[in-house]
């Protein structure tokens, strides 16, 4: 147990959050997203992550709360994410009790920080419209299959291309060199041929503006990358976050593909090239989430219909953009 807290506010204590603390955040995350957690995954890489802080709450002993906070946008912006409050004490107002001292501690470290941003599934309601700007939003596609028939899926797809929707060949490969990548992302007239959600780029539900401080965080994180035209201005770009485990079914891969551009027939080609990637990877259940343009879902959801293994997940749903000025 931590000597030292990093202060008081409600009858909790807060502290930032170690290692060791991984059985009691486990303790409050049971069955949180569906069983798609991240956080089990990616909890002890959070601990050393540069410019993230991750505070817990304790009552008396008892860890009953969570938020990570990761900077960005060259000290600018704080992204919010991985907020949990255990179960036996939600409706109690603590998640509201720990982002007010979150947000301290943040300007506390990073009195640079002017913006708040965060992601959310749900569609933001009245209250939270009254403190937050909405900015945009993107549709899911989720699918889910499993090892012994993804490959048979991607063949499946690949057969459903039609000659309008062009050749594979014309994909860039995964491997585009960051020099090529930063030209192509920093480029002043990208955000709106790409049709960017509030001119960001949104990597795993965190939004990035397009700044080199960025791409520096963008590089760290393994992306496997498609790019229609290297030479000219492309009109669509795609990334994959590398799999991860998730305790769905009791042991899944998840797999997030982000697209940006509104041109079907590409996203089409893209979402095979990325699927094609990883099909060597994959083992027992996979769970695919595919975020894009909401112009596109109607038209990959009938792309990928079909099959008889693997299968939508869950109906149309939406992924929300919000920022917010920070006030001190």
């Amino acid at each position: 147990m931590e000597s030292h807290g990093l202060g008081e506010s409600e009858g909790l204590t807060f502290f930032l959050a170690r290692p060791e603390d991984y059985d009691d955040v486990m303790a409050i995350s049971h069955d949180i997203y569906e069983g798609n957690d991240y956080l089990p995954c990616r909890y002890h890489s959070w601990m050393t992550e540069q410019d993230r802080l991750v505070i817990i709450a304790r009552r008396g002993s008892r860890l009953v709360a969570l938020e990570s906070s990761l900077v960005v946008d060259g000290g600018k912006t704080v992204i919010v994410e991985g907020l949990r409050v255990c179960p036996t004490e939600r409706g109690r107002g603590l998640a509201g009790v720990i982002q007010i001292f979150a947000d301290e501690y943040v300007k506390k470290v990073y009195p640079t920080v002017k913006n708040k941003r965060l992601t959310r599934a749900d569609n933001p309601g009245p209250e939270k419209l009254s403190k937050f700007t909405y900015l945009d939003k993107r549709a899911i596609l989720s699918l889910c299959g499993d090892s012994e028939t993804f490959g048979g899926f991607v063949s499946y797809l690949k057969a459903k291309l039609d000659v309008s929707d062009g050749s594979m060949d014309s994909l860039v490969t995964k491997h585009i060199d960051q020099a090529v990548l930063k030209g192509l992302l920093l480029n002043p007239d990208v955000s709106s041929r790409l049709q960017l959600p509030g001119s960001a780029i949104i990597q795993d539900w965190q939004p990035l503006d397009l700044l080199e401080s960025n791409l520096e965080i963008l590089a760290r994180r393994n992306l496997s990358w498609f790019v229609d035209d290297l030479n000219e201005k492309p009109l669509f770009m795609s990334f994959h976050t590398p799999l991860y485990p998730v305790p769905f079914n009791g042991g899944s891969l998840r797999l997030n593909i982000d697209m940006f551009g509104t041109d079907a027939s590409i996203a089409k080609r893209a979402l095979i090239a990325h699927l094609n990637t990883v099909k060597g990877e994959i083992q027992s259940t996979v769970l695919i989430h595919i975020y894009m343009h909401p112009s596109l879902w109607e038209v990959m959801r009938q792309f990928c219909e079909g099959h008889d293994r693997v299968k939508q997940w869950r109906n149309y749903w939406e992924q929300h953009f919000l920022e917010r000025k920070l006030v001190w």
